[in-house]
């Protein structure tokens, strides 16, 4: 995995950049990003018109970011889940510094699904069929 982007903001900053990238961008455009699981559709193809517009992986870092804390901020308020700051051994694995923690204590990397999403593309790296694999899946008990 490549290294940590450190200019990521920490878990108790990620609702605020949440909200403020779904301010900035529905102050230009009528987009429905109101935290609802149908809405990370629109996230999907924005993802796909930012990478379509030619931009490389710096010059979409904010936007990416933005776009991470919002998928994470649907995790949170939809599935339960609360924002943590990785463990070093986490940072390495995920090169990200921030994730979320679902209910059963599994973590996940929105933003580096985003960014995932940017890089291959492509039905596989739907970020609403993230949200509904992870939604409602919980570890079995070992009898």
């Amino acid at each position: 995995m490549s290294t940590v982007d450190e200019r990521v903001p920490c878990a108790g900053e990620m609702r605020s950049c949440a909200a403020a990238f779904v301010a900035r961008v529905t102050a230009r455009n009528r987009l429905p990003l109101d935290y609802s699981v149908a809405s990370l559709r629109v996230v999907d193809f924005l993802v796909d018109g930012v990478r379509k517009g030619g931009a490389d992986r710096e010059q979409a870092r904010e936007t990416l970011i933005g776009l991470g804390a919002y998928v994470g901020e649907v995790l949170v308020r939809r599935a339960g889940a609360v924002w943590v700051d990785f463990d070093a051994e986490q940072r390495a694995y995920f090169g990200q510094p921030v994730g979320v923690r679902m209910p059963d204590g599994r973590v996940w990397n929105p933003v580096g699904k985003v960014h995932n999403r940017f890089e291959a593309g492509g039905p596989e790296e739907s970020l609403q069929t993230f949200y509904l694999m992870l939604h409602g899946r919980a570890r079995r008990a070992v009898a």
